[in-house]
């Protein structure tokens, strides 16, 4: 009895990883915003502060990638090489200095909101790269595709709707107004942080699907999040030189804001991340990691309600409920992925024991052709 119950929790925690792992990325991700701003308004430069960040993340991570994985870290080949060359041009660098330069442009809040096109963007990607399955015709693909856009329709709503104030005991009486981005910046350069934002999400999307594709050949993700932020660390500084033209000033940093936000990006918000997000998506796949993303605003207004007395609207409760509905919708299309996964595996393993050929040595080869039609099959199901 007691073996039982111990499985049974053991299955719990098994099923419960991936969600720990996604709602730690997303509070990294809602801090990571909070604190970055703040440095960029003190002078931080993006590009400069993509270049350490990597820098830092190699110096915790790679000990332990060393360590740990000595003896799983399989034998590097060119085509992995050049995969990982290209996964930090897409996140380590290009993201980076796109969605920091357009954040210095407009606010982390208009930062955080346009990021929620990512999980669109992630699972169209994943779609046409056959990396998650997807058939219109069942309802558990339609409930992700649903599921998706009213994740998204839900973000903006927090962001751009707000509604009459909710009194709390917690939160100040006076309601705080949140100026919005085109107060704080001219027009020009508010387009100007958008359009880069917006192309940032994009090489966020992509480093996610080849990071995918590329755990399948090099399965040690310590090693993997190491070289990742490696190569960032040296295309970033190269990309800097070009962009800053020689600019000595820059690269220095002092013992404030900008350090530490230089710090906790780069254990966190890189070599964490990144080694988290392989771990999730090993399992469940891109779309899974991304799609929490907007997550990360109802974090923001739960965490500056409790700490900073900030007033809570109407509009963000009820975007907040949209967010949760469409998470909901999410994880219970993907949950039929698995069910429906496990079941075909099941079948294939029965006939496999119903049609194996006898040990007389009859020389009837006819279950052995039925098994291998069955698996073709199963193979094209998966694919669609």
């Amino acid at each position: 009895m007691k073996e039982m119950s111990r499985d049974r929790w053991s299955l719990y925690a098994d099923l419960g990883k991936p969600y720990l792992g996604v709602l730690f990325l997303q509070l990294g991700y809602a801090f990571n915003g909070i604190i970055v701003k703040s440095a960029l308004n003190k002078g931080l430069n993006p590009c400069t502060f993509s270049v350490y960040r990597n820098i830092y993340a190699v110096i915790i991570f790679g000990p332990f990638a060393l360590y740990f994985e000595r003896k799983l870290r399989p034998q590097m080949t060119l085509p992995v090489f050049l995969k990982i060359m290209l996964l930090a041009q897409l996140e380590p660098v290009m993201d980076q200095i796109l969605y920091y330069t357009g954040m210095k442009y407009t606010t982390a809040t208009f930062a955080i909101a346009m990021c929620n096109i990512l999980p669109a963007l992630t699972f169209f990607m994943a779609w046409i790269f056959r990396l998650e399955k997807v058939n219109i015709r069942r309802v558990h693909s339609q409930g992700k595709i649903i599921g998706t856009l009213v994740t998204v329709g839900g973000a903006m709503v927090m962001t751009f709707v707000n509604g009459p104030p909710i009194p709390l005991p917690w939160t100040t009486v006076t309601r705080v107004h949140h100026p919005p981005a085109t107060a704080t910046a001219s027009p020009d350069h508010h387009l100007k942080g958008a359009i880069m934002i917006t192309a940032g999400c994009f090489c966020w999307a992509g480093f996610y699907i080849l990071q995918a594709v590329t755990l399948k050949k090099y399965p040690a993700q310590l090693s993997l999040t190491t070289l990742i932020c490696m190569m960032g660390a040296l295309q970033g500084t190269v990309m800097t030189l070009l962009i800053e033209k020689g600019k000595t000033s820059i690269w220095s940093i002092n013992w404030d804001t900008k350090l530490f936000a230089t710090l906790y990006s780069g254990i966190v918000r890189s070599g964490a991340s990144y080694y988290i997000s392989g771990l999730v998506m090993k399992n469940k796949g891109p779309f899974f990691v991304t799609a929490f993303n907007p997550l990360g605003m109802v974090i923001v207004v739960i965490v500056s309600s409790f700490t900073l007395g900030e007033q809570m609207d109407l509009g963000r409760v009820v975007g907040a409920l949209i967010i949760v509905l469409g998470l909901y919708l999410i994880i219970w299309g993907k949950s039929k992925d698995s069910s429906l996964t496990d079941s075909r595996s099941n079948e294939i393993d029965t006939v496999d024991l119903e049609t194996t050929p006898d040990k007389n040595g009859d020389g009837n080869l006819k279950p052995n052709i039925i098994d291998g039609i069955i698996r073709e099959d199963a193979k094209g199901e998966a694919s669609v």
